[in-house]
């Protein structure tokens, strides 16, 4: 692996001009698809195999017209007074003008007025799903009662639902990264280079992306996901290849054989790590849910294009930077023969001996300190998020909670029963037993009379719960439905709703989560033992990966579910997690800290390969790689963070998340606990079984063919299996 790379860093150094031609062609033809074969992202939850996509699926082919998207409308009278028919009307005939409007009905006419009269509900029926409602006609939804005076109009129903927009907000993590490159490198010519290549993948990733659109279906998030770990990863893979780079510069190799060997060494841990957030990313394929696999995928081709540039792309820059890249100090350095071969010990060093030292009282604060962190996950709720955890101000919110006020927090958790019989007589029969039976459950508080399509062979129920749509009684309403109602005869019933569909995502993706975790764990393990010809090593990996994300999810449960210090991260009301951020936390959790682990560990193991005592390797490894892992997180931590700044909850609460789990996993576990682990173990950490190490092919990712003299003098002193 490490010649090869070599020699495609070296290649690409020579033929600069060519390799920043070739992105360059890529990135325009991208741009133009992009812009040409751009479609619309959806917001639509897809669930094969649920009982709520079941009952979706029957009314589209049943009952279409009531398949569309759904808006209300509310109404509000001056506090004191009471709504007058005929001042609502107008507002009702503006609603069902709205193109692709098939009806909007009157609140006075269905009864959805409130006790005291001063709350109504408009309910607005259109013809298409909701990804398929244009801009124009939500504009036009949005603009209903705008002149009406003396009434307070707010809108909200599904229909309000938009695409997340990318804004200044996540720029600031981009400009934080640009100052801490600056600072690792002491050089704008090195920050910027790192930068640039870095974006240049990120752009192609995207354009890439988004000329896919036209054929593939994707969620609004997913493309902020791959925004995301595209600019994260972009940087972190350019600046620990220009580092190495840096410093076969100060050991006195030529500009080209020093890109050579970066690419050949550091490349090597850069494939590598690579290779585990893509096999976590596109793991998530096997949950069964479409828009979850979706999202994985389009992060995981940013990433896998975010590997290609650092290995080819970067090279060429280095070849026009040349030893620009290097601070002007040591370029004067270099340039008359100084320091050439060494390279002042930082504070790397100090801390890999400090940890060999106090290795035990570390691992045991350590391991302590992550547990108490992870007992907040010990109540984690989830669902998907309503109209309740939106920004306060906008309109979906301002419907929500107004809704709340005048009719209770049931009527925003709404649930319909759909049901579908063989003929008329029966799904009437069956539509009134279930009518009678859902009554009787326990947290609902009222049952609308059946509306038929033009057969009446379906019947739609909607059932008004007494709580919120995230809270546990109206979950245990729904579980109470479905089992009355199971053994009645002469139609098939089932239950849907943005409640019901939440509590199937959260069930389906529990039982897919051991599956995705044994097979995301386990192949990466065998990667690890690939790349680093240990059992140990990959097993504590793992091990630590438990603890990281343990900790990531207690803390992102006391803040976003909890409360606790939730305004810090301008969280306004706080309620369960997003039901797929927990797999998708440790999809992307996971490649990250195997990031980390990679370039730490493969420099340990370099320098044992090549003769270091295992004690002398923990530290070495430490003393080369803090600085760059401490920027790399710092980068990681600044572009997740600045996405928690954006008002979407979803993204707000996947950024945090991973920010946090970020600055746990690099800080706390992997230079701490690692380095620890393994001054603790020793020779042991590099065991082998002999059967097993004669099976596996040698990668060769620390450099070893590079050296082949050395390498060969170290193997006969130092064997790392038995």
């Amino acid at each position: 692996m490490a010649t090869l790379l070599y020699r495609l860093g070296r290649f690409s150094f020579r033929r600069r001009g060519r390799i920043a031609a070739v992105w360059l062609l890529l990135l325009t033809l991208l741009g133009v698809g992009a812009a040409t074969l751009m479609s619309p992202t959806s917001d639509k939850f897809s669930m094969p195999g649920t009982e709520s996509q079941r009952a979706l699926d029957d009314l589209d082919l049943q009952f279409p017209q009531a398949g569309g998207a759904t808006g209300t409308i509310v109404v509000v009278a001056p506090e004191g007074a009471k709504l007058d028919p005929a001042a609502v009307a107008p507002v009702v005939r503006e609603a069902a003008g709205i193109d692709g409007v098939t009806a909007a009905m009157d609140p006075f006419r269905t009864g959805a007025v409130s006790q005291d009269g001063r709350y109504a509900l408009i309910q607005v029926q259109f013809d298409k799903a909701v990804d398929e409602v244009t801009d124009e006609q939500k504009s036009a939804y949005e603009a209903v009662g705008a002149d009406t005076e003396g009434l307070r109009i707010e809108h909200g129903g599904e229909v309000m639902g938009g695409e997340v927009e990318i804004g200044s907000t996540e720029a600031l993590g981009v400009l934080v990264a640009a100052v801490v490159l600056v600072v690792t490198f002491g050089s704008l010519v090195a920050a910027g280079m790192t930068l640039l290549n870095a974006l240049i993948g990120v752009a192609v990733g995207m354009a890439g992306l988004f000329s896919l659109t036209s054929v593939i279906e994707l969620t609004s998030t997913a493309p902020i996901l791959a925004l995301m770990l595209g600019l994260a990863v972009g940087i972190d893979y350019s600046l620990f290849i220009t580092s190495r780079y840096r410093q076969y510069l100060a050991e006195g190799h030529e500009p080209e054989e020093a890109a050579g060997r970066a690419t050949g060494t550091a490349g090597s841990a850069v494939v590598f790590a690579g290779a585990t957030v893509v096999i976590a990313l596109a793991g998530l394929s096997v949950v069964g849910i479409p828009f979850l696999g979706v999202m994985g995928l389009a992060a995981a081709g940013t990433v896998a294009v975010a590997v290609l540039v650092a290995l080819t792309l970067l090279p060429a820059f280095l070849s026009f930077a040349g030893k620009k890249i290097l601070p002007r100090k040591q370029r004067r350095a270099s340039g008359t023969g100084e320091e050439k071969g060494t390279a002042a010990e930082g504070f790397g060093f100090t801390w890999g001996r400090l940890v060999t030292k106090l290795r035990v009282p570390l691992l045991v604060v350590g391991i302590l300190g992550l547990g108490a962190l992870t007992l907040p996950a010990q109540d984690m709720r989830m669902a998907l998020p309503d109209a309740g955890t939106a920004a306060e101000g906008s309109p979906a919110r301002e419907a929500h909670d107004l809704t709340s006020e005048g009719f209770g927090e049931g009527f925003n958790g709404r649930l319909v029963a759909v049901v579908n019989g063989a003929d008329a007589q029966s799904t009437g029969t069956a539509a009134e037993k279930a009518t009678a039976l859902i009554k009787d459950t326990d947290g609902i508080l009222t049952v609308a009379p059946p509306q038929l399509n033009e057969q009446g062979t379906t019947a739609l129920l909607a059932i008004i719960p007494e709580a919120g749509p995230t809270a546990v009684a109206t979950e245990d309403a729904v579980h109470d439905i479905r089992d009355r109602v199971a053994d009645i005869e002469g139609a098939d019933i089932a239950l849907t709703g943005a409640t019901a569909l939440g509590i199937d995502v959260s069930e389906k993706l529990a039982d897919a989560l051991p599956v995705y975790l044994l097979l995301v764990v386990g192949l990466s393990i065998l990667l690890l033992m690939l790349v680093f010809r240990s059992f140990l090593v990959p097993l504590k990996a793992a091990l630590g990966f438990l603890l990281t994300v343990g900790a990531t999810f207690g803390i992102t449960v006391a803040i976003f579910q909890e409360g606790h210090l939730a305004g810090l991260v301008g969280v306004d009301t706080p309620g369960p997690l997003v039901s797929f951020l927990p797999i998708l936390l440790i999809g992307i959790l996971f490649g990250l800290a195997m990031d980390y682990e990679v370039f730490l560990v493969s420099r340990m193991r370099e320098d044992f390969v090549h003769g270091a005592d295992p004690q002398a390797a923990t530290v070495s490894g430490m003393g080369h790689n803090a600085r760059v892992v401490t920027a790399a997180a710092l980068i990681m931590t600044s572009v997740f963070g600045g996405f928690v700044l954006m008002d979407d909850p979803i993204i707000k609460s996947i950024g945090f998340a991973l920010a946090v789990g970020v600055v746990i996993d690099a800080f706390v576990v992997r230079m701490t606990l690692v380095p620890a682990v393994m001054s603790l173990l020793g020779r042991a950490a590099w065991w082998l079984p002999r059967s097993v190490d004669k099976v596996l092919p040698d990668l060769d990712i620390e450099g070893e063919k590079l050296n082949p003299r050395p390498a060969r003098e170290t193997r006969d002193k130092t064997p790392v299996s038995v």
